[in-house]
């Protein structure tokens, strides 16, 4: 037999270089090229039986075969499709993938809009040779009287083709894997990229390890049983009954392939556990399902999130004609819902070669806003529709809509009259309802006349801002929880770390709103009306008590009298301040002294109370500066947690407080 021989590369610069250090970033990604190629095959072949060209025979079952060699560390890819004749072979394989870089860039880097390159089968073989030093085809074409072509190549430089003794229509690929490539012909691996890759390709995939024992083999054979049952009514039924046998690794119809109405509710909780080995079930789901104007499918669970942990993420995958792409591709998937779990399917995606970036133009954008109007529309339409269902999620998934705001404008237009507050009866309400429920009996709404911003309209005009208090931390804030459900006033629960950008930025776009959390001052309707000069001088006394006692000299001390005279000193940080320390806190900026941006936490003393009138009697008292002290402690731990060091003298002290009861 004649073999034909050549040089795989027309000029010096072969195109090994782009393959190996440009176009595939994962040395894996060969087996995606090649299976997904398989798959290809198949499907043209389908696609030639519907066109009236070809007729299957009834014994083929259509599939695509990779067998694993540890033991002669091979690897090899086996087709039932249309296969190559040899002219296939010479322009598929000899002339596109074994060009020279620069003509090869100059032939696709402009067609990715109109056919995707990476259909084309040379391109995809030739990410064999990242593991190969040498590959060889085994190939028949479906088409009538085709001769079978047998090729190699060795190092990708050249190669040798000629007849072949291949007897089946299809095509069989053989790496033989280059020392440092011998882990993909380890089965767990090989089975590992391919179910990255590959779980979800159109075709049915069959795995093997060619060293298997042969009884192991034996036992995987697929049998179907028929037996006769006889039922109720004395007639004999036929069963069948499915033995084991071996079954593809990927499943070629995915849920979201299939039209929703044929879904059901536990079809789509195993989905999500097989796909994202998430034991926790979703709180709900969208599937997507859309033909005009482009072609994308797919599903987005809504995942249960722990809100303890500051860093929350979730696995987008993108996939094209259900070959997997990539995670979190953010040109297509807005950054606000990679917090989600989910798979979208987009085959119009122009990608680009390497199949896993995108190229950023206006139809990706489309994509992106398409995505972005479903799940508004899932959330505005069962806060409508399903009210109680919407508020029991709302506490698992207000840190991705708060998120969404933040980032997607256009998704913050659709969904702002639906974010919820809780409030401290845990009654959820959204702004405007809690603004109805504060506002008539004036109560837990402070007014404070500011001018406006825009002076050009009215110079005289001002805006009154209503104060929305907030609660960062239940149990550290609960003595001001207290005090506000005394004094029938209200405040929201707050306590995720995205609520303070998110509150700015709902006062940035609705200046008539002022956010301060309950403990940022003192408020009147906690207060008894009294004669300032009184307080004045009381003050005075009481601030350079407080600051012996704690030798701090810059205490700031704050008197009032509280109508709850139990209460008997209390820390207040203006909201300014603290949001510029959490600002702080955020750019690691903790050299920086906080009461350089603004007053520090303020100490308030309850003139009512008596121990503070205790303090104020007994200036010179052998207990007033350790009373002084456990004031402060206990304002303090009301605000924030103590230091260790701070925790550990105030046990102490309370000890001594307590012997000191008993004498």
């Amino acid at each position: 037999m004649s073999m034909e021989k050549g040089s795989l590369s027309i000029n010096s610069e072969n195109i090994f270089p782009i393959i190996k250090k440009w176009l595939y970033s994962d040395h894996d990604i060969f087996f995606r090229e090649l299976i997904s190629n398989a798959c290809d095959a198949v499907t043209k072949l389908k696609k030639l039986e519907v066109m009236g060209e070809y007729s299957i025979p009834e014994t083929d079952e259509l599939k695509v075969e990779v067998i694993v060699n540890p033991e002669e560390k091979t690897l090899t890819f086996i087709d039932n499709g249309i296969g190559m004749t040899a002219d296939e072979v010479k322009e598929y394989i000899n002339q596109i993938a074994f060009s020279g870089a620069q003509d090869f860039l100059a032939k696709y880097k402009d067609k990715a809009s109109e056919e995707q390159i990476i259909g084309h089968f040379g391109l995809g073989f030739y990410s064999a040779f990242m593991v190969a030093h040498k590959v060889t085809i085994e190939t028949l074409s479906w088409q009538k009287d085709a001769k079978p072509v047998y090729w190699e190549s060795e190092e990708g430089t050249d190669f040798e083709m000629g007849e072949g003794d291949k007897a089946e229509r299809g095509t069989k690929i053989t790496l033989y894997l280059n020392e440092d490539s011998y882990e993909f012909s380890n089965e767990y691996r090989a089975k590992e990229v391919i179910e990255k890759y590959c779980s979800f390709m159109p075709i049915p995939i069959f795995f093997s390890n060619a060293n298997a024992p042969v009884e192991e083999a034996k036992e995987e054979e697929k049998t179907d049983v028929v037996d006769a049952e006889v039922s109720e009514d004395g007639k004999a039924t036929e069963t069948k009954e499915e033995k084991k046998g071996p079954k593809p690794i990927n499943d070629p119809n995915p849920l979201w392939t299939k039209h929703p109405n044929d879904c059901k509710e536990e079809d789509y909780k195993e989905f999500y556990r097989n796909v994202f080995h998430d034991y926790k079930e979703p709180l709900f789901w969208i599937h997507l399902n859309m033909d005009y104007p482009f072609n994308l499918k797919g599903i987005l669970y809504f995942p249960k999130i722990n809100t303890e942990y500051d860093s929350i993420e979730g696995t987008i995958k993108l996939y094209s004609n259900q070959v997997f792409i990539a995670d979190n591709i953010k040109e297509v998937i807005p950054e606000f819902l990679m917090l989600l779990k989910g798979v979208i399917d987009c085959p119009d995606l122009p990608l680009n070669v390497s199949r896993s970036a995108l190229q950023n133009d206006g139809f990706v954008k489309k994509i992106s806003d398409y995505i972005t109007k479903k799940v508004a529309d899932k959330l505005s339409g069962m806060y409508k529709v399903e009210r109680e269902t919407y508020e029991k999620y709302w506490d698992d998934i207000s840190p991705f809509i708060k998120f969404g705001c933040l980032k997607d404008e256009k998704f913050r237009e659709k969904i702002k009259d639906f974010i919820l507050f809780k409030n401290l009866d845990n009654k959820y309400l959204t702004m405007k309802e809690y603004m109805e429920k504060v506002k008539p009996a004036d109560e837990g709404v402070e007014v404070a006349e500011v001018e406006s911003k825009d002076e050009a309209k009215d110079e005289n005009k001002e805006v009154k801002k209503t104060t929305i208090y907030y609660v960062t931390d239940p149990v550290q804030q609960s003595q001001y929880i207290n005090m506000f459900k005394d004094a029938g006033m209200d405040a929201v629960l707050l306590t995720h770390n995205i609520d303070s950008p998110f509150i700015t930025q709902l006062e940035q776009s609705d200046e008539k709103l002022h956010f301060a959390r309950i403990d940022a001052d003192v408020n009147d309707n906690f207060t008894e009306k009294v004669d300032e000069k009184e307080l004045e001088g009381q003050k005075d006394s009481l601030t350079k008590l407080f600051r012996d006692a704690l030798k701090n000299e810059k205490l700031d001390v704050k008197v009032v009298k509280l109508k709850n005279e139990k209460v008997s000193s209390m820390i207040t940080l203006s909201e300014e301040s603290r949001r510029m320390q959490d600002m702080m806190k955020m750019y690691n900026m903790y050299g920086m002294d906080p009461s350089a941006f603004g007053n520090a936490e303020t100490l308030v003393l309850n003139a009512n109370n008596e121990l503070v009138k205790y303090v104020l009697a007994n200036e010179t008292g052998d207990k007033t500066a350790m009373i002084c002290e456990q004031l402060y402690d206990l304002a303090m731990i009301s605000h924030k947690p103590l230091s260790p060091e701070a925790m550990t003298k105030f046990v102490e002290r309370s000890n001594e407080i307590m012997v000191l009861l008993t004498k």
